[in-house]
């Protein structure tokens, strides 16, 4: 079993977290040695397996993540942006491969991962599904293919409890096509539209946000010109999917060279 990775999961009581620690006990590939929460959480000194309302794991909950980390080969961290750097750090300390699901990171906070994967392996991506990373792939291509008389909209859906918008796969969609355009896509994205805003920008790159009920998450690519519409579409109906490619990229992780990487790398796209 020791040559089995051994993960830590950060944020283990999110609904996340807690998909991650399912998807890595139920494999045969994984070991789960840790489960990080923040100071104060109730879960904390309790066995993650019994904080979760099933049989107990044998892995205490700890706040203490660098203890856990120590003993790790790989962390998985769906966070928040803050807490994503602090675990960066400590998970270059470490040298454990570090996969990054947290969305909602400022370009700022992204640069500041740099030190970070000089030492360690850094797999970081807005969503970590093949059927997205294809959709990726597909959408560059596409705005490659079309002129601006082309309009690109990115619409995405999520449940209400996500708190940051455009999602992080969105923006991935942004880029791609943005790239596939030959434009920094900071000079052209357009979002929340509201009041009397003018007539659309030729070029621009649109982005509206839906949040209710439980969405797992839905996100089209829409290319419209007079007289024709090519939409592209992905819909997620169980988080597993996530859980699974971020599993995936931690042991693709295992034995790489540091620096950063993306799910387009781990999948070979």
């Amino acid at each position: 079993m020791t040559h089995i990775p051994g993960i830590v999961v950060t944020g283990a009581s999110g609904r996340m977290g807690q998909m991650l620690i399912k998807t890595i006990t139920d494999s045969d590939q994984a070991r789960l040695v840790g489960a990080v929460e923040r100071t104060g959480h109730d879960w904390i000194g309790q066995d993650v397996g019994t904080a979760m309302g099933g049989q107990p794991l044998g892995v205490t909950v700890t706040d203490d993540p660098l203890e856990a980390f120590a003993q790790a080969q790989a962390v998985i961290d769906f966070t928040a942006p803050e807490a994503t750097l602090e675990f960066a750090a400590l998970a270059a300390q470490a040298r454990c491969v570090h996969v990054i699901g947290t969305t909602g990171m400022s370009d700022e906070q992204i640069a500041a991962l740099e030190p970070a994967a000089r030492h360690a392996v850094i797999v970081r991506a807005g969503n970590m599904s093949l059927g997205v990373n294809l959709l990726v792939q597909l959408t560059k291509k596409v705005a490659a293919a079309l002129d601006e008389d082309f309009d690109i909209e990115v619409i995405e859906a999520h449940h209400h409890h996500k708190v940051d918008a455009p999602s992080g796969t969105a923006l991935m969609l942004g880029e791609a096509a943005a790239e596939g355009r030959g434009v920094n896509l900071a000079d052209v994205a357009d979002r929340g539209r509201d009041g009397i805003t003018g007539a659309r920008e030729r070029g621009h790159i649109g982005f509206h946000a839906i949040r209710g009920g439980d969405i797992v998450g839905e996100h089209d690519v829409l290319f419209a010109a007079p007289g024709e519409r090519i939409v592209l579409r992905h819909v997620a109906t169980d988080r597993a999917i996530f859980a699974r490619g971020a599993l995936k990229a931690a042991l693709w992780g295992q034995g790489k060279t540091p620096g950063q990487y993306d799910m387009v790398d781990v999948l070979g796209l």
